[in-house]
Formats: structure tokens, sequence, C-alpha cells
């Protein structure tokens, strides 16, 4: 079998290192792919959010299966036209991935079929989401580009001259440009975030591990956020109890809700959790495998990771059983200095083997290229090293051992994953 994966980061990365434990697969190419994943697969220079390009390069190449793993290209609806052509797909397609392109079409979703979330409004209009704020006078208060913003359209505001500068930033001077066209203004909700991925085939769900991503860009839950420092799984606050209540309660009425709106999801999706006082409440959902929790999940995944997804699309998932490792799995985060603001590429990495990898972990790279056989900074985030063990101790002890021999200059990582 032949397979395209389209994306360029520690995800895909991730992703192809498991699609390539089936022997069948003998070739994969991925688009357009980074210097890290070019050791397991060959990488194609065509943008992720190329539809036409990459439609007309997995013809030429009569690619057997295609995983679409961004946010971007599956809004844009590159599944859509890879079908059109023939070319199964893994992803779902564009009026199904609008649960994650748009925030107010989610929780407008929520709302109606009674799933549990935050409070909330919608604005297109500063003024408007100004006024409301301050009539409300309660903090801290949430606001969200309701597009697509790599993962950090996402504001807190603790005072209302924070929630002026959001508003500003989102709506008027257009830090995410279109997606803070409109704007979510919701409650804050307090308590643990659980993250927990969920191959469903739009007629049966079945939840990945739990895993817990750290947003914050520095210790302590500090500073900016960003795409994702670091990852644990499972999380240890996500009990069997609370699973079944988010089945229940969240995961069967989800895929249920985009089922009656004539949007069935077949793919990955993604629920993000707030395990409140009063119960687990969705924070937003993804319409694709997460980043970096996809990093911490997939190594637990005792079987065929294609298998499982061509019974996605097939909508054969019921047949297929899916098993996971008891282990536990780590993963931190090498970023450049200044991340996710201004930050500097070209630096070399050191401390890394011919393949990109290192002894006793596996590195899964997220923003690298590779040049004359040495591999060299090219993004914010860098390196996912990633750990597995018997217990969530081991696997950190393991993780950052690998993280103090391996670096560039004006590294940054977090010191604290998995420690709260």
């Amino acid at each position: 079998m032949k397979i395209l994966v389209v994306g360029s980061g520690g995800r895909e990365h991730a992703i192809i290192h498991k699609l390539l434990e089936n022997k069948e697969i003998e070739k994969i190419w991925c688009a357009p792919g980074n210097g890290g994943i070019a050791s397991e697969a060959e990488c194609v220079d065509i943008k992720a959010t190329d539809v036409e390009g990459m439609v007309k390069f997995a013809k030429e190449k009569q690619a057997d299966f295609c995983v679409v793993t961004p946010d971007d290209p599956l809004a844009l609806g590159m599944v859509d036209e890879m079908e059109k052509q023939g070319i199964p797909c893994f992803g779902p397609k564009a009026k199904a991935a609008v649960i994650e392109a748009s925030k107010a079409f989610s929780k407008n979703l929520m709302k109606k079929y009674g799933i549990p979330t935050a409070d909330y409004q919608i604005f297109d209009d500063a003024k408007k989401a100004l006024q409301y704020i301050e009539e409300k006078n309660t903090f801290p208060i949430v606001l969200k580009a309701d597009g697509l913003a790599l993962g950090k359209g996402v504001l807190i505001a603790e005072s209302l001259a924070d929630a002026k500068a959001a508003i500003r930033e989102l709506m008027i001077d257009r830090m995410f440009g279109t997606a803070g066209n409109t704007v979510v203004v919701e409650e804050f909700m307090e308590g643990p975030e659980v993250s927990v991925l969920a191959f469903t085939d739009s007629k049966v769900i079945r939840p990945m591990i739990s895993s817990m991503d750290h947003k914050r860009a520095d210790d302590h839950d500090e500073g900016l956020n960003t795409g994702g420092m670091g990852t644990i799984a499972p999380s240890p606050y996500y009990t069997e109890k609370i699973a079944q209540q988010c089945m229940d309660e969240i995961f069967l009425p989800t895929m249920y809700a985009m089922n009656a709106e004539d949007r069935a999801f077949k793919g990955c999706l993604y629920f993000g959790l707030m395990l409140t006082e009063t119960g687990p409440r969705v924070v937003e959902y993804n319409c694709r495998f997460g980043d970096p929790e996809t990093q911490v999940v997939l190594p637990l995944l005792k079987g065929d990771l294609y298998t499982i997804m061509k019974a996605c699309h097939d909508e054969t998932l019921d047949k297929v059983k899916i098993d996971w490792s008891d282990e536990h799995c780590a993963c931190v985060i090498e970023a450049s200095g200044g991340y996710p603001v201004k930050y500097t590429k070209g630096y070399e990495i050191h401390g890394l083997d011919e393949h990109g990898q290192h002894d006793d972990v596996y590195i899964y790279h997220a923003g690298t290229k590779l040049e004359n056989g040495k591999y060299y900074t090219n993004g914010g985030r860098v390196l996912g090293v990633t750990a597995l063990g018997n217990t969530l101790d081991d696997a950190l002890k393991t993780a950052y051992s690998a993280v103090d021999e391996i670096g560039f200059e004006n590294m940054h990582c977090r010191r604290d994953i998995g420690r709260k």
C-alpha cells in the first residue's frame, strides 16, 4: 500500500511512525513533512493547504489512502476533493470539520443538543462584545476567536482592562486575521483539563487513552498560550466513572448531534474537557488528532493504526478490536526561545543520531530541517521528546534525561510537565 500523510509536525511524525508498523505499507509520502519525518517517509514540497496540488499529487502517484491531519486543509475540503477522485481518506469532510473551524457553530450545537459546556454569547461587533463584558462584570472571562488560530485563539481576561485589550487584539488589530471576525465570550470554568481523542465512523465512537496537555509557555502554567509544551497520558484525573459520564453525556450526544445536522463526522474527534465540580464540560472540539496529545496517545496503542483508520472511513469501526497499553507516556516539547511570539530559526540541533533519534526515547520532529546530514531548527516547537514507563514518574524521568542531552541555541522547555 502507498499512503499520503498531509502535514508537517510532530503529530504527523507520530502518525507515520505508527502506520509503519503495518508491514503491508510499502510507501509513505508526507507533504510537506520535515527533517525528522524524512527518515521514515518521502517528504514532498506541497503546502498542507494546497488542496488542488495535494489531490493532483495523490492521483498521479496512485495513493491508496490519504491521512489529512491539520485543521486548515480539513476545513478547506481536502477530504471532499480526494474522495471525489476515488482516494479514500481518514478525516472529516468540510461540513463536519466546521465543528472546529467555527467556535460559534460548536457552541450553538452544544446548546441545541444539551451537551454540557460553558455559558456564552457570540459577537461580531467589538463594541457590543465589550458592553456585554462590562455589564456582566465577572472575571476571569474567556474570549475565543471563532475561526482557526493555530490553537492560540483563546484569551483569558482577568480584568476589564484585559478584556478590552483582548477585544482589540482579536477584533480590531486582527491578531488572528479573519478568525477574529466573530468572537465567543464565555464563562471561565475551573478544574483539571483533560484531552480525549476518539476514533469515529459516525456510527460508533471509540475514545482513546486520555491525556493532559500543558498549554502555557512557562512553568507553573505561566506565560502565553501555545500550541502545547508537553503532554502526559493517561490523565490521572480521568477516572472510569468520569469516562462513562463523558460517553453518555458528551461523546455519543456529539456524534448523534452531527448526524442530525447532516454533518456526519468520520475520523478523529478531539474533546477538550474541563472536569468541573458539577461534572465534565466541553471546552472545545477539534476535528483532528491533537498536537502534542497524539505523541503520547499513539505509543500506547496496541495494534494497527491503518486498520482503525480504514474502518473509520468504511464505517466498520464496530468490527475492529482496539487495545491500549497500561504503561504511561510523557512528551516534553523543546521549543525555540521566544515561542509562541518571535523566535530565530536555523540553529543546529545537538544530541541526535543520523536518523534524528536518541537512545531510550522517541523523538518526534515538529519544526526541523535536514541539511547535509545535520538537523536544524525550523519552527517554534522543534522536538517532542517522548518516553514510555511503567509509571508516570518513570516516563518523565526518561524523557527529561534525554532532554538534558539534546539541545540547540536558545532552546526553551518546561521543566514541570506532568508534575501537577
